[in-house]
């Protein structure tokens, strides 16, 4: 009998031992075990793994990609415009032990570094660079919020993107005004090389119809064709100022020459003499 009880104390501690010993790190995790608060290297991979009870001590550390939020931040840009500027910022552990070690609470620590590189990058550029070139602000913010993280923390920073952009109010009326003059600026400029191109076009056809005299007849009844195609009751019919002009030189060429004087020195007046009369030349 007391073989028996001996024998179930001695199960039942090695279970208690067992359950103790054994820890499962999943296939996204790291362990990294701690045997009287010093680090035992290697990590622990994936699998079941066994530790000292009471001795050691393991921490699973996730090795998947976190993403957090950026709350908003009012910075002001290089040409002093006040912006409202949030963003995602996308990590991960490459180094469980610096990750543990180095820096207490690493998700919190990275939330306080993007919070602020992103109003140092925004201080940096003018208010075209973030809101036409978000590209370049997110490859900057990358840089310095992976600069302090990933040597001493252990932390790889994936990608860093500019979420939303909040602009005043007034800012906004400025920017849809400016918008609308520089679309109106293009339309009159549209406008103006379209009627430049016409005019071009219709000289070279004036100077096709000057060279062929015909071209005005035939272009006078396209021009009536166009206008009763209307079917309408009044036929307006252009008279060619070009007939008018051969008319014109006609009754010129037709007109007598005017009869002049014939020319000559003028004859020289009369003397006048003392009775107040005047006597012609002898």
């Amino acid at each position: 009998m007391e073989a028996v009880v001996v024998g179930v104390v001695i199960v039942i501690a090695l279970v208690l031992v067992g359950a103790l010993s054994v820890r499962l790190v999943q296939q996204y995790q790291r362990g990294v075990v701690f045997r009287f608060g010093r680090v035992l290297t290697p990590v622990r991979e994936p699998g079941l793994r066994l530790i000292v009870p009471v001795a050691d001590r393991m921490v699973r550390v996730s090795m998947q990609t976190t993403v957090i939020g950026v709350p908003p931040q009012g910075a002001i840009t290089r040409d002093n415009v006040t912006l409202t500027v949030d963003a995602v910022v996308y990590y991960r552990v490459v180094d469980p032990v610096k990750a543990l070690v180095n820096v207490r609470d690493y998700p919190s620590a990275v939330l306080q570094v993007a919070q602020t590189a992103l109003r140092s990058v925004i201080g940096k550029a003018d208010l075209d660079t973030v809101l036409g070139d978000r590209d370049r602000v997110n490859a900057e913010l990358k840089a310095v919020i992976d600069a302090p993280t990933e040597e001493p923390w252990g932390l790889l920073i994936e990608r860093v993107e500019v979420k939303d952009v909040a602009l005043p109010e007034g800012m906004k009326r400025s920017m849809s005004r400016q918008a609308e003059a520089e679309r109106e600026r293009r339309a009159r400029v549209i406008a103006a090389d379209g009627e430049y191109q016409a005019s071009r076009r219709l000289a070279d056809a004036s100077r096709a119809m000057a060279s062929t005299p015909g071209a005005y007849q035939l272009r006078l009844l396209q021009t009536v064709v166009d206008v009763a195609a209307e079917k309408n009751s009044t036929l307006v019919m252009p008279f060619p100022v070009e007939l008018l002009r051969f008319f014109d030189k006609f009754t010129r060429d037709a007109e007598p020459p005017a009869e002049r004087p014939p020319a000559g020195p003028p004859e020289p007046a009369a003397p006048v003499t003392g009775d107040g009369h005047r006597h012609p030349r002898a």
